[in-house]
Order: C-alpha cells, then structure tokens, then sequence
C-alpha cells in the first residue's frame, strides 16, 4: 500500500481556494464549478489560484488527493481497533465507510464522481490520481485477505471492491438505506465461503 507523498504545506491563500474547490466540487461537480468561482468563495483573484495551483486540474487532483487522504486516516484508525487478523477485520473497512460516509460522502465517492466527469485520454492527471485511489483500496484489501489466510487473497479483495464500491454508489444515488451494512452481510457471506 503506497501512500502519497507529503504535500508541501499549504500557504493560507491557498488553503482557502483548496477548501472552497473542496466543498464546491463535492457539492456542485467538478465541471459546473469555475475558477472564477473558486477564487471568489475563497476571497482570492484567479491569479493566486493559478500562482499556487498551475491549473485547474491541478486544483482537482489535491482536491481528491485531501479527501482520500482523510479516508485513508479515518479507515486505518478504524483498522487500528480490530488489529486481529480475520473477517473482523476485513469487515471493518465497511464499517468505517458507513461512518466515513454519513459524516464526509453523503453524494457518494468524491473519485468515482470526478471519474464520472472526466472524458479525457489515459494521460489526465484526475484519471490517474482515481485509478492510484482505488488500486490502494484493492491493495489494502488484498493484504487483509492474507493476513486473515484467506483462499485467493487477490480474487477475494477484488470481489470485495465490488461490493465495497457498489456500496459508495448506492450511497451516492439514494438507492436504499443503508448500503454499509447490506454490504457487510454480503462480504460476511463471502469470506465465509473462502475461510
């Protein structure tokens, strides 16, 4: 599980445009909402956005980058409680995506909604930065699966994923309540089978 590298401290003209493109983006989209915007509900010109950022895209990326870093804080420290290895703990991570979710992501994965937006080539930066987000998620899943001795730790986390971010989806679109936990019982079945 590769983690990212530090950020270099913010100055604090930029921590306001970052945390006003943070809840603009998450709430509006990141394609509704423009640089104009931004500088304006961060009570900076457009030049400040552009000297600390370079780019709007750039913007995007520590965006996402901010927010999965504090999923990645909140889920290990949720980790950190069940320390045993076992389905307990591979089953954590859904708990700690049902309170991460009711508290931070009540429109969903702030990555698969960028993910939605996009249309660009395999080359954008907000591309990369989603599939390095959800490699970690699989990878994170794959080592709990060997810690706790599952049957094919690799097919089992990703069988996981899907039904992990099956979840975050139905979180997002209002399916039904509660997706967590129907998601749990799922991954409790499954991980049943290949103990």
């Amino acid at each position: 599980m590769v983690a990212h590298e530090p950020a270099a401290p913010l100055t604090p003209a930029a921590r306001r445009v970052l945390d006003a493109a943070s809840e603009l983006f998450y709430e509006r989209g990141i394609h509704a909402v423009g640089v104009d915007g931004i500088a304006e509900a961060a009570g900076v010109t457009k030049k400040t956005l552009y000297d600390r950022f370079g780019s709007k895209e750039a913007l995007v990326v520590a965006y996402l980058r901010e927010r999965d870093a504090r999923w990645r804080a909140h889920l290990l420290a949720v980790l950190d409680r069940v320390p045993a290895p076992g389905p307990d703990r591979m089953l954590a991570v859904f708990d700690a995506a049902e309170s991460w979710s009711a508290a931070n992501s009540p429109r969903g994965c702030s990555a698969i909604n960028a993910r939605a937006e996009s249309s660009a080539g395999d080359g954008d930066a907000v591309l990369a930065e989603v599939a390095a987000e959800k490699a970690w998620q699989v990878g994170l899943l794959v080592d709990l699966c060997r810690e706790a001795g599952v049957r094919d730790p690799e097919d089992t986390a990703r069988a996981l994923m899907l039904v992990y971010e099956g979840a975050i989806v139905t979180v997002g679109m209002g399916t039904f309540d509660r997706p967590f936990t129907r998601a749990r019982d799922v991954a409790a079945t499954l991980l049943a089978a290949r103990s």
